[in-house]
C-alpha cells in the first residue's frame, strides 16, 4: 500500500511553480501508460492559468488549497479547498486566483 501526503506533495510543486516562468508545476500522483486513472497535482500560482485546452476524457477536479476558477465556454465554477468538480467535456481553462494546488483525476481507457 502506497501512502503520499499531498499537502506535502503541493508545497514541494508550489515552490517549483513559483521559481517557473510558467508559474505552475504538476506531478502525476498515480497512474501512467499501464493504468485507467491517472491522478496529477497540479499547482499554480496565483494569477496564472493553464491556459484553453480540451478535455482529456472523463475528469475531475478537487481543490486541495487556494482558489481557482474553471472556464468552459460561457459557464464558469469557481472552487476553494474541499471543492470538487467533474469537468465538462470540452474546452476549458484553469485559472488560480490565489495560490492553489488542484488534484485532476482522469479516465485514460489504457
Amino acid at each position: 500500500m502506497e501512502s503520499t501526503s499531498l499537502t506535502h506533495l503541493a508545497e514541494e510543486q508550489l515552490a517549483k511553480a513559483r521559481d517557473a516562468s510558467s508559474g505552475r508545476a504538476a506531478v502525476t500522483v498515480y497512474g501512467g501508460h499501464e493504468h485507467d486513472m491517472r491522478q496529477t497535482l497540479i499547482v499554480l500560482v496565483g494569477g496564472r492559468s493553464l491556459g484553453e485546452h480540451d478535455a482529456p476524457g472523463e475528469a475531475s477536479l478537487q481543490v486541495l488549497a487556494g482558489t481557482v476558477r474553471l472556464t468552459a465556454g460561457d459557464e464558469m465554477w469557481e472552487g476553494t479547498a474541499g471543492d470538487y468538480l467533474v469537468i465538462p467535456q470540452h474546452r476549458h481553462d484553469l485559472h488560480a486566483d490565489t495560490d492553489a494546488a488542484v488534484l485532476l483525476t482522469v479516465a485514460t481507457r489504457a
